[in-house]
């Protein structure tokens, strides 16, 4: 047995939570990635999964194996990566197609680290808002929040979406903190409007078996370019607004901003897609960048205090509306 492949297996399906998420990650077949678990666990004399039909389950004995191995098997493969960047150089560019809120949020700050890594390596950095033929071409990766309709380019999710919703002590401190998602209503609230033109004004939460839509107000509407013009508004204490939990998590630790509702989740938070051309993936340099980017998405999923499912399309996605609000408000004329 390949110990090293099997543990590699072990935490990508702890990660995952099943096998066939393990085999997309690391491509290769769902029987590879069965077969080499259960040798493990021949070896180690413990089961690792419980198995069942929608997924897998670590056992006690495969969480604490996860806690003990997991720290070890990062820092070998970050060995062999620094190793191997030093003897084998892939001179060359590689460009990027990266939104705004993307690159804010943690690619800028990652990319140092990149570089210091693969030195040969360039980064042509370009910002873009819509997958179109002008906007692609030349392009070898792509960063795209949403859900992307792309036929001719491979599409990997490297990371689930989550919302927060924040505001300034001062605003809670002056409005009060809502207990309820109903109570949002009451507040001034800095919707941003989509790439598409729609304004996301209707906050979905869900806890546990219960759900709630708010359609919020306020004076100002922001478009998606301005939308560190929300943030901003809110750190000076003019309203709430709606965070990606990847993004400014140092207006968190710092207090700035304190979140509200912390016990509900938002289902309709847009994931985090990684695109390219299926020739593309052959060029080792590019190759290194997509292999970056996917471990610092994951990395990030591993911070998190619970796993993040995949939010579903929205239906104002689907529609074409001024507002998402209106998805709701025609849905109760029609039940």
């Amino acid at each position: 047995m390949d110990k090293l492949r099997a543990l590699q297996y072990f935490v990508a399906t702890a990660e995952e939570r099943s096998f066939s998420g393990a085999a997309r990650r690391l491509e290769v077949s769902v029987p590879a990635v069965a077969k080499l678990i259960t040798a493990l666990e021949r070896s180690l004399g413990v089961r690792l999964f419980e198995r069942a039909a929608n997924g897998v389950s670590l056992t006690a004995g495969g969480a604490s194996y996860l806690e003990a191995c997991a720290p070890a098997l990062a820092r070998l493969i970050e060995a062999d990566e620094i190793t191997r960047a030093s003897t084998q150089r892939s001179p060359g560019k590689v460009v990027v197609g990266v939104q705004h809120v993307i690159a804010r949020g943690c690619l800028t700050e990652a990319l140092p680290r990149f570089h210091a890594r693969h030195p040969e390596i360039q980064i042509d950095l370009r910002d873009f808002t819509r997958l179109t033929e002008e906007q692609t071409s030349g392009v070898d990766v792509f960063l795209v929040m949403g859900w992307p309709k792309v036929a001719d380019l491979i599409h990997r999710r490297v990371a689930a979406g989550r919302f927060i919703v924040a505001a300034s002590p001062a605003y809670w401190a002056t409005h009060g903190m809502p207990r309820h998602p109903s109570e949002l209503e009451h507040h001034v609230c800095l919707p941003i409007r989509a790439v598409d033109g729609t304004v996301m004004d209707l906050w979905s939460f869900s806890r546990g078996a219960e759900s709630a839509s708010v359609a919020v107000k306020s004076w100002l509407t922001i478009s998606n370019a301005h939308r560190d013009t929300a943030l901003e508004l809110a750190l000076a204490g003019e309203g709430v607004v709606r965070l990606l939990d990847w993004t400014d998590r140092d207006r968190f630790e710092s207090g700035a901003l304190v979140r509200a509702l912390a016990d509900w989740q938002s289902p309709e938070a847009p994931p985090v897609n990684l695109l390219y051309r299926a020739s593309v993936r052959r060029i080792p340099r590019v190759r290194l960048f997509i292999d970056f980017v996917t471990q610092l998405f994951r990395d990030i999923e591993q911070q998190r205090e619970a796993r993040t499912p995949a939010s579903p399309m929205p239906r104002w996605v689907r529609a074409t509306r001024a507002r998402a609000s209106d998805t709701r408000n025609r849905r109760h004329r029609h039940p």
